[in-house]
């Protein structure tokens, strides 16, 4: 009974021997064997491997995908106008040489972002000391990220890592300065608002003193075009009148007389003191004889 208990137990222990031999690689990683800190082989390729039981040799794996660095908090930097900015950005990284990327940091990808962080801060720090804000966000934040991601590449092949993409999320300034730069650039709005209301109020003072303009000429065009035509249409019915009455001149003294008595006895609260004799009313003693048309009888 002893003895089978003793090989039963050599048996696990040549089991867990034999399995301490074997490891299995994605196909997202890299496997590094290594031994007293000393790197025996870099495995690529996916699948079963072998290797020495520990402590003999030992295997470490690695991240073969596309790695993100973002920074949790904004860095500060000084442009080339002496003023503070908050500058917050992101790295696209990979590990290209293992072998390198683990003498490195040993495999600690913490010691390896640390690394980087400080290589993106002084590439940061060169750049924008040379541009004004108004370049770092706008104008020339193409030209920024390009020349960093090229700073960056250099220092990182070092450490065996490939630096695929450098942004910048959020450029601003300190709090100390948002209210001053509020208040200035309200400010600013302000005196462009006013302008525009002078100029406004001026244009349409303009506007209304020519539209007046316009009136008085329209209204003294009209009036003149009246009067003209007004005095052609009294000439003409002068004219008419002259050769109807022309005709006959004791009825035209008979209309008019017709015409004075409607005017004078048309209120008749009205009072008028003259002489019945008088020339006035000499149609009212007339008698139908007298005044009928001349060659009429």
């Amino acid at each position: 009974m002893n003895r089978l208990v003793s090989y039963t137990i050599a048996a696990l222990i040549i089991l867990s021997v034999l399995l301490s031999t074997l490891f299995v690689v994605d196909q997202r990683q890299y496997a590094i064997v290594f031994a007293l800190g000393e790197v025996k082989k870099v495995i690529n390729e996916p699948g079963l491997h072998f290797k020495l039981p520990p402590p003999f040799q030992n295997v470490i794996f690695l991240d073969k995908r596309i790695l993100t660095l973002d920074t949790p908090e904004a860095d500060r930097f000084i442009t080339a106008e002496k003023k503070n900015i908050l500058v917050d950005a992101y790295v696209k990284w990979r590990i290209t040489e293992p072998r390198l990327y683990f003498v490195s940091f040993t495999g600690d990808e913490r010691r390896a972002q640390d690394r980087m962080s400080q290589i993106i801060k002084a590439a940061l720090n060169e750049e924008i000391t040379k541009r004004t804000v108004r370049e770092v966000i706008s104008g020339e934040r193409g030209k920024v990220m390009n020349a960093i991601q090229r700073k960056v590449a250099e220092e990182a092949k070092q450490i065996g890592v490939e630096i695929i993409d450098v942004r910048l999320k959020r450029v601003d300034y300190v709090e100390q300065i948002n209210a001053s730069v509020y208040d200035r650039m309200k400010a600013e709005r302000t005196r462009v608002a006013n302008e525009l209301r002078s100029t406004g109020a001026a244009e349409s003072e303009k506007i209304r003193a020519d539209a007046d303009r316009q009136r008085t000429v329209i209204l003294a065009e009209a009036y003149r075009e009246a009067e003209n035509i007004r005095g052609d249409g009294d000439a003409k019915a002068t004219q008419i009148y002259a050769q109807a009455f022309g005709q006959n001149p004791e009825f035209f003294k008979f209309y008019r007389s017709l015409e004075a008595y409607r005017a004078s006895f048309k209120n008749r609260n009205d009072m008028m003191v003259i002489d019945p004799n008088s020339e006035f009313f000499k149609y009212f003693k007339s008698t139908g004889a007298g005044t009928a048309p001349a060659g009429q009888k």
